[in-house]
């Protein structure tokens, strides 16, 4: 047991090592919540934080692959327009949040981590809320809305291999509308939008698929609403994404996920709300055609100097790097607009965010409702399905994300131009014109990454990833009347696949008679994790 600020707080160790933290009010229990994080986690949170500002060569190691990705976190900018969020906090927030940071660093003062301090040399061990800020920037970004950008790149390069129109359009249905391919096929592509360096790196947190769904008591055993959440955010990686915690604040009790060097719980339950996520796949993200020359780009018929960021990145051991990075009101150029040409610019909505997520996640302590969860969540600027349960019976869905407005009739996945005004955003959607659902008849809400097909008073998604995993959900809870908490956790193994069982229907009757081909025949469709059947069926 671990006590401190005289015995106010009190840190204790329960079921399976999960921290369990007593306080009498929020700033000492969220100072509590940071001594934890940076007791176990503190490597994770210094290293995070040196990857975000783009020091990782000049801290962590000095190669190459250090260098480019410290490339990639500068060219994003997510260091900067810290101050103006911090600015949006109340006094009453701010202080909060200050007791968080308190808390670490009263950790790091009596306990640095040995392998950045001792074998590395790292000495800047102290966190912010600003680092907080960025931290909530760099989790909304890496592999999430990252992905909606490598798809549209890779939409690019197969215009520029010569795919025609007609299987484009085959392959990304009702989202390219009438792109000009003789522009598209002008563009110098200079840059992937992530480095393989950023994407192969162990230290950065991969964010994978997730699914989450709820039922209300109509189809429960017990008559009580109950939520199930599976982030599928690697829990046997070290460090893990996750950090599963308790609070107590003066009796009231909350329980679920955090992730290191953020003040709030992410997945959860309050003693009367409990709340889920997954990625939405929203169209957050978008590229612009710029037309290049002279440092200047073309808009509305004048050439406008690009706005140039010199930064410079230190590497362990050896000469400094400069690199320019050129900005515009669509975001960072990729490429050199000395030379007359067209580039891309990117612009993805949630990089001068966090503020905002941040404010409303402290808020989630106390909601009590399904209706007060959606208002607090739909306001996160990152893009997410939520669902939702309270005591009363009641459940919810609600998508949260910055969604911008663009010119009507455009998609936002086919590069728009650059040149031309109409096409820059005009703002952003509110949370309220975005899907949502209260008490759907029937009693089910289930997400899976899949394009969602609750309502909306706008379209968020241009693509997503399949339905079979949210059709399997739904089709597990429909088979029984009543379902019980036994039950929700037989589904979290389930390995089933719809999608495996949609190409055997064609693949089967061509199978050979041979070992591998009746193999492939009898196959259950289960991803059991010693299925031969499975491990051919990813071969063919």
């Amino acid at each position: 047991m671990i006590t401190l600020k005289n015995n106010q707080i009190e840190i204790q160790r329960v079921e399976g090592e999960i921290p369990e933290i007593k306080a009498g009010n929020e700033k000492d229990l969220f100072f509590g919540l940071g001594y934890c994080h940076a007791y176990d986690r503190g490597i994770q949170m210094m290293v995070m934080k040196t990857l975000g500002a783009g020091r990782a060569a000049e801290l962590l190691k000095g190669s190459p692959e250090m260098v480019e990705i410290d490339r990639f976190f500068r060219s994003t900018g997510w260091q900067y327009n810290i101050q103006s969020e911090l600015e949006k906090f109340t006094t009453d927030e701010f202080e909060k949040l200050q007791a968080y940071c308190d808390g670490a660093n009263e950790c790091f003062r009596k306990r640095k981590p040995w392998e950045l301090s001792k074998l590395l040399g790292f000495k800047d061990f102290e966190w912010t809320i600003g680092d907080m800020v960025l931290l909530s920037r760099m989790i909304g970004y890496l592999t999430l809305a990252q992905a909606q950008g490598e798809v549209e790149h890779l939409f690019i390069e197969l215009v520029q291999k010569g795919v025609s129109k007609a299987l484009l359009n085959e392959l990304f249905p009702e989202i390219l509308g009438d792109y000009d391919e003789a522009l598209l096929k002008k563009i110098n592509l200079v840059d992937n939008i992530i480095p393989e360096a950023v994407k192969q790196s162990k230290i950065v947190d991969p964010m994978m698929a997730s699914n989450n769904w709820v039922i209300n008591g109509s189809k429960s055993q017990s008559g009580a609403s109950i939520l199930v959440n599976d982030p599928h955010l690697e829990i046997n990686r070290l460090p893990s994404v996750w950090y599963e915690v308790r609070l107590n604040n003066n009796g009231s009790s909350s329980h679920g996920m955090t992730m290191p060097g953020i003040c709030g719980l992410l997945i959860g339950a309050n003693g009367d709300l409990a709340w889920g996520t997954t990625y939405a796949f929203m169209d957050a993200i978008d590229s612009w055609v710029e037309h290049c020359k002279d440092e200047s780009y073309l808009k509305d018929g004048q050439w406008i100097p690009f706005k140039k960021r010199e930064e410079v990145i230190k590497v362990k051991g050896k000469q400094v790097q400069k690199v320019t990075f050129y900005e515009n009101e669509h975001g960072v150029l990729q490429g050199n607009p000395i030379e007359e040409g067209y580039y891309l610019s990117s612009r993805w909505s949630g990089q001068d965010g966090g503020a905002t997520s941040i404010k409303n996640g402290l808020l989630m302590f106390s909601r009590s409702s399904v209706e007060e969860g959606m208002e607090c969540l739909g306001k996160f600027e990152m893009a997410f399905n939520w669902v939702l349960a309270d005591q009363e019976g009641n459940i919810g869905y609600q998508m949260s994300g910055l969604l911008p407005k663009r010119k009507e009739g455009v998609s936002g996945f086919a590069p728009l131009v650059g040149w031309d005004s109409t096409y820059d955003w005009n703002g952003y959607y509110p949370h309220t014109d975005l899907p949502s659902e209260l008490n759907p008849k029937g009693g089910i809400i289930a997400t899976a990454n899949e394009k969602i097909t609750i309502s909306g008073k706008v379209s968020t998604q241009t693509i997503a990833m399949g339905d079979y995993r949210s059709k399997r959900i739904k089709q597990l809870l429909s088979e029984k009347e009543k379902l019980g908490v036994e039950e929700m956790k037989e589904m979290h193994y389930d390995v089933y696949s719809i999608q495996a069982k949609l190409f055997m229907d064609y693949i089967r009757p061509m199978l050979p008679d041979t070992p591998n081909g009746n193999c492939l025949k009898d196959w259950d469709l289960c991803y059991d994790i010693d299925s031969e059947g499975a491990f051919l069926f990813e071969q063919v």
